[in-house]
Formats: C-alpha cells, sequence, structure tokens
C-alpha cells in the first residue's frame, strides 16, 4: 500500500489556495458526462451531492433512512465552529487551527487542519443563504457559545438542534437539484460492496431494504459518507442503524483503514438506568457552558443535592483545571468524571453519574434564560429521567461518541483506491486522537461544499471517464459476493439474535476499549472477538427471506462488520503503546493521571491494510508539526 499524502508545499496559509489553482478543471459541458455515486445523505453527503450536482455532474445519492432528512447529522445538538470572531474575543483562523491541532493531541494533519479552519466561515455564510435559523443576539447578530477546548465564543448554534436545521439546509439545497433531474435519489438502500477494478473504484452494489433487490450502480467516482463506526459499542439510543459496513467493504477492497482506535468519549450523557436501556442519550456539550459539574466530597454520600451543602462538594474539574474548569476538551472531562467515579464519588443508582447542576445559571439568568438556551434539551431530560433540571442537577456520565478514525484520505480526500471518496466522519479525518466540541458539523459541511467538489474535478479530467457496464465480471462478482453473504446469515438457523451478539461484542469493547486501555484488557479483547464471531456465523438467528423488509437481516449484516472491525480496533489500540485523545493507555499516564504521549514512536497516523489470509499489514505516514510544537496539553 503506497501513502501519498498529496500536501502542498509553501506557506501554511496559502496551500489551499495553491493547490485549487494547480487542479485540473472540467469543462461545464463535460460535467454532464460524468456519473457520481454519492453513499450517505447526513450533512457531508447532502452537500456533496447537492454542489456536485449544482456543478452539472450526474449524482446518485444512496441513504438507508426513506428520507435524507433523518441522517444521523440531526441528532448532532450543540453547534458548529467557525472563526468569525463576530464577538471580538481574539479568535482567527489560527487559533482555531491551533486549538484544534492541540486539542486532538497532536495527532492531526497541519495543512488539513488549518483548510479546515480557512472554510469554516464560509460554512457559516452558506448556511445562513440556505435561511440555516442561526440564534441572533437581539441587535441581530448571530449568537456563539463556547466550547470544550476553547476559550472563545465561536460555536454558532440553531435554538433547536443545530445538526437538524443545518441539515434542513443541506436537504433544501439537495432537494432543488432533485427537481431539475440532476440528482436521483436511492432510499431505503444499503451499500453492501464497493466495486474496484484495476485498481479503480467503478461503482457500488445495494440492496433495496424494502424489496430485497440486490442491485449494481456503476460510477466514474464514488463517494463514502456514511458516518463513523462508534455504534460497534453498542451504546446509542439513537442512530441504531449507524454501522462500518460501507467503509468496511471498501477497507476488504484495498481502502487504507486509519487510526481506528481513535474514539471520542462523550462526557454529557444521561446515565445508563437499567438493561432495558440500549445505553445512553447523548445531550449537547454547550450544557457545560452554565451548569457547573460537581460530585459529593465525601465518598459515599448519598443524600439529596440540594441537602448537600457547597462546602462540602467538589467541582473537580473547576478544581484540577482553574483556567478552563468546565471548558476543559471532551477526552480530559469524560476521564475525569470517570476517574471520581472509580474512587467512589459516583452519583445516582449506579454510581457512575456527575452532577451537571445549573443553580447558579437559574439564579444568574433567571429560568427563563436558562430555557431560552438549553430549553429543548432540559425538556428531553425531563421527559428521560422524570427530574426537573431547572430545579435539580441532572446526572451525566461519559459513553462513546464520535470516531476520529475512518478510511485513510489523501489531501483530496480520496482513499487508497483512485475514484473512491470518504468525506465527513468516515474519513479518519482532520481532528486527532480528539475532536472539539461542534467541530463534526464543520468538518461534514466543509468537505461536501468546499473541498471535494474542487478536488473530484481534478481526478475526472486526468482520468477521464471509466464508467463500465454493470454486466462486467467485477459486478458480477461483486453481486454474487453480496448475495452469498446475505444467503449464508439466512442459512444459518441459530438461537440467538443479531442484537444479542452486538450487545455482547459491545460490552467487551467498552470494557477493554473504552475509556481506558491496558494491555491485558486488549489481549483479553483480542482472544474473545474471533470466538464471539466464530459462534455468530454458527449460530445467529435470522428470521424471514432476503426478498422482504428484513430488519434482523439488515443488522445481522452489520454486526457481522462490526465483528470484524471490532477486532482491528482492537489491534490498534494494542500497538499504540501511548497515550493520546480519545485513546488512553493506563500504562502511559503522568503522575497526576493526564495523557501521556510518546513523540518519538507514535507522531504517526497509523494505516492498515486488509489481508486477505493473515494478520493486517500496518502502515504509518509520519505527522510533521512545522506551526504547533507539540507539547504536554495544559488545561490548568
Amino acid at each position: 500500500m503506497k501513502l501519498e499524502s498529496r500536501i502542498p508545499d509553501g506557506p501554511l496559509e496559502q496551500r489551499w489556495d495553491r493547490c485549487r489553482f494547480q487542479l485540473k478543471l472540467v469543462n461545464p459541458a463535460n460535467k454532464r458526462k460524468y456519473r457520481i455515486l454519492v453513499v450517505g445523505s447526513g450533512l457531508a453527503g447532502a452537500s456533496a451531492a447537492a454542489t456536485l450536482a449544482e456543478l452539472g455532474y450526474a449524482v446518485d445519492c444512496f441513504f438507508y433512512q426513506d428520507s435524507p432528512r433523518r441522517a444521523h447529522s440531526i441528532a448532532a445538538q450543540g453547534g458548529i465552529n467557525a472563526a468569525k470572531n463576530y464577538t471580538g474575543d481574539g479568535d482567527s483562523v489560527f487559533r482555531l487551527f491551533y486549538d484544534t491541532v492541540k486539542g486532538g493531541d497532536y495527532r492531526a494533519r497541519e495543512s488539513n487542519v488549518y483548510r479546515l479552519a480557512q472554510v469554516s466561515s464560509a460554512i457559516i455564510d452558506q448556511c445562513v443563504a440556505q435561511g440555516v435559523p442561526f440564534a441572533r443576539e437581539y441587535g441581530g447578530m448571530l449568537a456563539n457559545r463556547s466550547f470544550g477546548g476553547a476559550q472563545v465564543s465561536r460555536t454558532f448554534y440553531a435554538r433547536g438542534q443545530t445538526g437538524q436545521q443545518l441539515l434542513i439546509g443541506a436537504y433544501s439545497a439537495l432537494m432543488r437539484q432533485v427537481r431539475d433531474g440532476r440528482v436521483t435519489l436511492h432510499p431505503r438502500c444499503e451499500m453492501l460492496e464497493l466495486v474496484v477494478e484495476e485498481g479503480r473504484a467503478r461503482g457500488i452494489v445495494t440492496r433495496d431494504m424494502v424489496t430485497g433487490k440486490v442491485a449494481a450502480h456503476g460510477a466514474d467516482a464514488v463517494v463514502l459518507a456514511t458516518g463513523g463506526y462508534g455504534n460497534v459499542f453498542y451504546l446509542s439510543t439513537n442512530a441504531k442503524g449507524c454501522n462500518v459496513t460501507a467503509a468496511w467493504r471498501a477497507h476488504r477492497k484495498g481502502a487504507g483503514f486509519a487510526n481506528p482506535c481513535y474514539t471520542q468519549i462523550h462526557p454529557t450523557c444521561i446515565p445508563v438506568s437499567g438493561d432495558h436501556q440500549s445505553k445512553l442519550t447523548l445531550m449537547s456539550e454547550s450544557l457545560r457552558n452554565d451548569g457547573r459539574i460537581w460530585v459529593p466530597g465525601e465518598k459515599g454520600d448519598v443524600r439529596p443535592p440540594a441537602e448537600i451543602p457547597e462546602d462540602e462538594r467538589d467541582y473537580y474539574l473547576e478544581r484540577r483545571y482553574p483556567s478552563f474548569g468546565n471548558l476543559v476538551p471532551r477526552d480530559v472531562a469524560s476521564r475525569a468524571a470517570k476517574q471520581v467515579c472509580d474512587a467512589g464519588s459516583g452519583v445516582g443508582p449506579s454510581g457512575l453519574g456527575v452532577y451537571l447542576d445549573f443553580a447558579d445559571a437559574v439564579a444568574r439568568l433567571g429560568e427563563a434564560g436558562v430555557r431560552e438556551r438549553y430549553g429543548n434539551l432540559f425538556h428531553m431530560y425531563e421527559k428521560i429521567t422524570a427530574e426537573n433540571p431547572y430545579r435539580v442537577p441532572m446526572r451525566i456520565f461519559p459513553a462513546v461518541h464520535y470516531t476520529m478514525g475512518g478510511l485513510w484520505v489523501d489531501y483530496n480526500l480520496m482513499t487508497t483506491i483512485d475514484g473512491c471518496y470518504a468525506i465527513g466522519e468516515c474519513n479518519f479525518s482532520d481532528h486527532g486522537a480528539n475532536r472539539l466540541g461542534a467541530s463534526a458539523l464543520m468538518q461534514g459541511l466543509a468537505d461536501g461544499y468546499f473541498i471535494l467538489p474542487y478536488t473530484i474535478g481534478d481526478f475526472l479530467s486526468r482520468s477521464g471517464r471509466s464508467a463500465m457496464d454493470t454486466g462486467h465480471p467485477a459486478f458480477t462478482s461483486a453481486v454474487q459476493q453480496a448475495t452469498g453473504r446475505i444467503e449464508r446469515l439466512l442459512s444459518i438457523g441459530g438461537n440467538r439474535t443479531p442484537d444479542d451478539f452486538h450487545r455482547e461484542l459491545g460490552r467487551l469493547l467498552w470494557d477493554d476499549c473504552g475509556m481506558a486501555r491496558t494491555k491485558e484488557s486488549l489481549t483479553h479483547a483480542l482472544q474473545k472477538i474471533p470466538a464471539i464471531r466464530d459462534e455468530f456465523w454458527q449460530n445467529v438467528k435470522v428470521v424471514g427471506t432476503g426478498a422482504q423488509l428484513n430488519q434482523t437481516l439488515e443488522r445481522a449484516g452489520r454486526v457481522a462488520d462490526f465483528l470484524e472491525f471490532g477486532e482491528l480496533m482492537v489491534r490498534d489500540a494494542l500497538m499504540r503503546e501511548e497515550s493520546c485523545g480519545g485513546h488512553f493507555r493506563v500504562e502511559s499516564q503522568t503522575e497526576d493521571g493526564e495523557a501521556l504521549r510518546d513523540d518519538e514512536r507514535f507522531a504517526h497516523v497509523a494505516v492498515w491494510e486488509h489481508v486477505e489470509s493473515g494478520s493486517p499489514a500496518r502502515h504509518v505516514e509520519p505527522l510533521v508539526f512545522e506551526h504547533c510544537t507539540p507539547s504536554a496539553r495544559s488545561y490548568k
């Protein structure tokens, strides 16, 4: 496997401009001749499909929901970062760039991160033009919030759910192109295979989730925008459909998979309340702006929070990190919560929770002021817990959220397979080992609106048209692979449901490869996962047929891929003998329990190559830091 990052040379501030000038162009009249398949309709997929069609390309967009408006991006509640500096508090493109590299614990490419910060302000302008109802101050200016990892207010938000409103904006742009006949939508359609011939992506194989029909689709380029793999942990109460299948199919066909061990822990989740709950419900990190986080100062103190006086509370984030306080990055906040709970200071029936208290905010802003900022989140919390957060503190606990690993891409967002692109959370990201809050939406829209439309044209102009007839042996073989896997799953007739296997895998990964990882725990997981996978292929129960709506079959296929991917994630975590961002090896920490990097041995991207029979091969892309000198992160 050859890794060519294709990063332009020259001054950092000029690289993207230099790259755009050097990219070859496609004549507008010729763009109509090219067909591009976009898999996924979230912020990255919808914005890419809409923009490519606007440019004149023929676009097919595939998604497993019944509407592109139901993509997982809709669940993002907090906001989107951009270096607008409306508030005059010292923000800039360079500061956003620096905060992102530092927040990612110096495990991201400088060039990619700077480009992300550079185009961020254009995203806000684009979304405002689309009618996205960003919150505004009394004078009419767009409102800002702070998020973890930054001391400036650069997060733009909508007073509902920001992800929902941004997705509606991208959706409206997409549907305009559908109306004009430039985009064909394929709802309730799941990608099962990537078709590769002579090292180039030629199309995909899909299954219609309503009729069961397996079909092949040819194209000149394929864009994967299918999100991350956090659901391998079987933690989320929403996003049950999120899976690794599309990325994993591409990986098995030759696309390198980078940094799979980088999983982000979200600190602001409602704790598990019983076995009936999948695991968690995410809430916006923006709650940490005004809420104060604390636990009882005395271990085992089970008094109601109102009965615990101020001097008997441990505001542990403010104590440990006086400069940032509650605004430390997610990985730091999450580990701190785990540490106090492990020490016996956790609250709630399980002891796995800390208080997020808004009493001071209510006293300062009034209940109406707090409701204006966080009313939808407070309403959701009360519906789930039957507790009024205006009166009693919320209980929160960390859980897996975003994933920073993904398909390796070069500066142009192309994988190691020619003509196959990965955008948004599907690629190994611009975030390094930890994502700052509100940067996911930024990356998805940056990739879809402002980066991919430039870079894909360069590839098409250089390589020419390559769409093959779907009767070609490469397509026939891919269809056979997909149908063969379906038939095998249907024929097993075991006793355990796919969800049961998924739950077992998720619990194993959460225990052995979750917030804290050791050589022993990872070795244990590597021994257990093959055994679970062997039993799955002997004892999974898939009822019904393949020629119908069959959600059990859908889940079985996804769990099968998770069982393979989970092993790679653990293998990557075992090989990375350092702590950085969301990857915390217990053996590698400072005296006060912070992550301890090993820049001499691991300042690189780990890229895994699939080997059909045998262990995967590990390749590295060195990371060079010219503008952000790697140093021990300090938020104190």
